[in-house]
């Protein structure tokens, strides 16, 4: 009976031998899956923090279709900086197979990110950023590596955050200059009219946003992950265009209810003018 034990014992033991290397390569792989994991979320939180730094810098700006003054250049220079730092780190994790693997880990920078970018080339070029040229932007962030894939899913979602921004932008200057920001000389091609039609009357950044809700509204986001979060962003990015609409018919009202000129009181005793023709 010991014999047989011993035996036993001895043909576990050899199983054990046996097995052990590939379970001890598994346990290896899911230590691997597990830094990598934790390592692009954390990546993905600085992007989305050093882009919506990017994107405050970017409300401060009071021009439209022309370049960025230099303060907004020079304040922006240090969070792009940071962007290229954390997508050097983890672009090599983010190739092949793997890049479909912790898309969800890294989608929320990528989405951030891309809400500033195209946010700063409509200011820059009153047009809207294409995938293909957002795409290579991402990936000219990473001249020395591979780089981060730009999903079409991130960058149509990126367009819908970036209506929030136009917004505010649209109802700041508003409430500062009295008049919405339009676009006084458009070149043909480049106006933000997905549909290619010619503009019948001076483009402004309502009619921009109207036209890219038409085209938001008219796409066909199928079924899954991507179809819940366009539905959550059209919500919200329906509720920007009407903000912007009432804004405006708001200080059209005013401004023919009131005379030419006339400069409202503001706190501190100062003043400033608001010349809205009816």
């Amino acid at each position: 009976m010991g014999a047989k034990r011993t035996r036993t014992e001895m043909e576990g033991q050899e199983k054990m031998d046996r097995f052990t290397p590939m379970f001890e390569h598994f346990r290896v792989e899911l230590d691997e899956h597990h830094d990598r994991r934790e390592r692009i979320t954390k990546a993905s939180r600085d992007i989305t923090a050093a882009s919506k730094k990017i994107i405050f810098t970017l409300q401060r700006v009071r021009t439209l279709n022309q370049p960025l003054p230099p303060h907004a250049v020079k304040a922006n220079k240090q969070y792009y900086e940071a962007i290229t730092a954390q997508i050097s780190a983890v672009s090599k994790d983010l190739q092949g197979l793997n890049a479909w693997r912790y898309n969800r880990q890294i989608t929320g920078g990528c989405q951030e990110w891309m809400e500033a970018a195209c946010f700063q080339h409509y200011l820059e070029t009153a047009s809207l950023l294409s995938h293909d040229d957002a795409a290579l932007k991402l990936r000219e962030l990473d001249p020395d590596g591979p780089g981060i894939r730009l999903s079409p899913e991130d960058w149509v979602l990126g367009v819908y955050d970036m209506t929030g921004e136009l917004m505010r932008f649209a109802i700041t200057a508003m409430a500062t200059s009295g008049e919405l920001p339009s676009i006084r000389a458009p070149s043909s091609g480049e106006a933000m009219d997905v549909d290619g039609a010619a503009a019948r009357q001076r483009r402004n950044v309502l009619t921009d946003m109207r036209g890219l809700r038409a085209a938001l509204e008219g796409l066909d986001t199928g079924f899954g992950p991507f179809a819940k979060d366009a539905s959550m962003k059209m919500r919200v990015m329906q509720t920007s265009v009407e903000k912007v609409e009432k804004a405006l018919y708001g200080l059209i009202v005013r401004g023919a209810e009131r005379p030419k000129g006339w400069m409202p009181e503001v706190e501190g005793g100062g003043s400033r003018t608001v010349d809205v023709e009816g």
